[in-house]
């Protein structure tokens, strides 16, 4: 009988659910960040048990069950801060997201239920050689980039990023325009910009598809698979992008860094708050002002006002359709379409 392995999100851009591969345990030295490696399910556990496959469909898993993910970090403010550096000799790790990002868990919420326990069984090794994401990614030639952007930053995760892209790409959409949906940073989790192109996006990327699990990395390394993920936008034949960068541009996930590598193509910033004091503390931080302020800030006439008490600084309740008519217009100024 063949074993049965769930492949989480992080393998879609593999071909390990098509490819025969061995399992083994290897010495701990040449691990690395982006390994595929396989996970059993802890028995007993009591907490989060589902996982993202590479189709952005949810699944229960139970004990025994395998899984395929992929070794990284995650450094997430409001939910669980873990690193596969730190897994020890006892080999237990968790699903860091629900894409299997494996690592352990130094760091957690309280709110936030058990994240699902595993433990380690092996490398996933291709001809004895062990395999990780980027060997399933192919280079292309840096070229200048030239698309405009729209960038939709945070002031951290939950802030309503993803809600105020899907807005942003209907009415471009409407206007007629070919649009990118992009995910800069973040860690990896494919239901979000799945979302982005339900809401009519023609194409999207996300940073998995340059082989990083998250861009919690060096600077220079997210830099070189950054300019990847921008030569490959430019392949296809859009108009627009609307990026967003994940989390909050001050926390580890190089946010910094991907906004200064697409400063000069970004035309519109949208700067989405979780709340009203959050608009100045990340606008003080860059020394930019955002076109627009949106999200959990401006869910309210009160929020509204209080960012413009606080910081002088539009804001629009954009899951309100009234708010429309003004966002069509900023986006129409902006972008010059």
């Amino acid at each position: 009988m063949s074993t049965r392995y769930f492949f989480a999100s992080l393998t879609r851009i593999s071909s390990l659910a098509e490819t025969a591969f061995a399992v083994e345990r290897i010495p701990r030295e040449p691990w690395a960040t982006g390994d595929y490696v396989v996970g059993e399910v802890n028995a007993h556990h009591r907490g989060l048990s589902s996982i993202e496959l590479g189709n952005g469909r949810m699944i229960e898993v139970t004990d025994g069950d395998l899984i395929v993910g992929a070794l990284g970090q995650r450094c997430a403010t409001l939910e669980a801060v873990g690193d596969w550096q730190a897994i020890g000799e006892d080999l237990q790790m968790e699903a860091l997201t629900s894409a299997g990002l494996f690592g352990k868990v130094t760091s957690k919420s309280a709110f936030l239920p058990a994240l699902l326990s595993l433990t380690y069984r092996g490398h996933v090794l291709i001809a004895g050689k062990k395999v990780g994401m980027r060997d399933f990614v192919p280079q292309l030639p840096e070229r200048p980039f030239t698309l405009p952007v729209v960038l939709i930053v945070g002031t951290s995760m939950s802030a309503g990023k993803t809600s105020s892209a899907r807005t942003i790409v209907r009415l471009l959409k409407e206007a007629g325009l070919k649009v990118i949906g992009a995910k800069l940073t973040g860690a990896g989790r494919y239901r979000d910009i799945l979302s982005v192109r339900d809401a009519g996006a023609d194409w999207i990327f996300d940073f998995v598809d340059v082989g990083l699990p998250s861009t919690v990395c060096p600077p220079d390394e997210y830099r070189q698979a950054l300019r990847q993920l921008l030569a490959r936008m430019l392949e296809v034949n859009a108009d627009v992008v609307v990026a967003e960068a994940g989390a909050s541009p001050l926390e580890p996930y190089n946010g910094a860094t991907a906004i200064a590598e697409i400063e000069r193509n970004v035309r519109c910033t949208v700067l989405c708050a979780s709340d009203p004091y959050g608009v100045v503390g990340v606008a003080t931080a860059f020394k930019k002002q955002p076109d627009l302020v949106a999200g959990a800030a401006a869910n309210t006439a009160a929020g509204i006002q209080l960012v413009a008490k606080l910081s002088g600084m539009k804001a629009l309740d954009l899951l309100d359709k009234q708010s429309l008519p003004k966002l069509r217009a900023i986006l129409k100024e902006t972008l010059g379409f």
